[in-house]
């Protein structure tokens, strides 16, 4: 598209921004990732994550949530790419995965955290 194609033309040079401009497949994925994060226990989940290796039990006594509500999370959250297990035995652990989407959504995490719950 250029601009002689948009149905006003304000006279602005956005020549640029129509080149640059990512997939809609992109914006899709991306979304998606957000989608992981669209609920408070599984961004609780996540954080934890980020901060230790654990198992579904002892994560269901961290976030004080059943453990087939929180394996549906971590369902999720792995499905999305944004943790990864082991098997140890019997036992199953999950931590964050070491993916630049992961890194990042931790950060942003943490700097909302800062901003929205500063400490007093």
């Amino acid at each position: 598209m250029t601009t002689q194609q948009l149905p006003h033309n304000h006279g602005q040079q956005i020549e640029h921004c129509i080149d640059d401009m990512p997939d809609t497949e992109d914006f899709r994925l991306i979304s998606d990732i957000f989608k992981q994060l669209g609920d408070a226990s599984r961004i609780k989940i996540f954080w934890l994550l980020c901060h230790c290796e654990e198992c579904v039990t002892n994560i269901s006594a961290l976030v004080d949530m059943s453990s087939p509500a929180v394996s549906h999370h971590l369902k999720q959250l792995k499905s999305g790419g944004l943790i990864i297990s082991r098997r140890d035995g019997k036992e199953v652990y999950y931590k964050v995965s070491d993916t630049k989407a992961a890194d990042l959504l931790h950060h942003m995490i943490e700097k909302l955290m800062e901003i929205t719950c500063p400490v007093m």
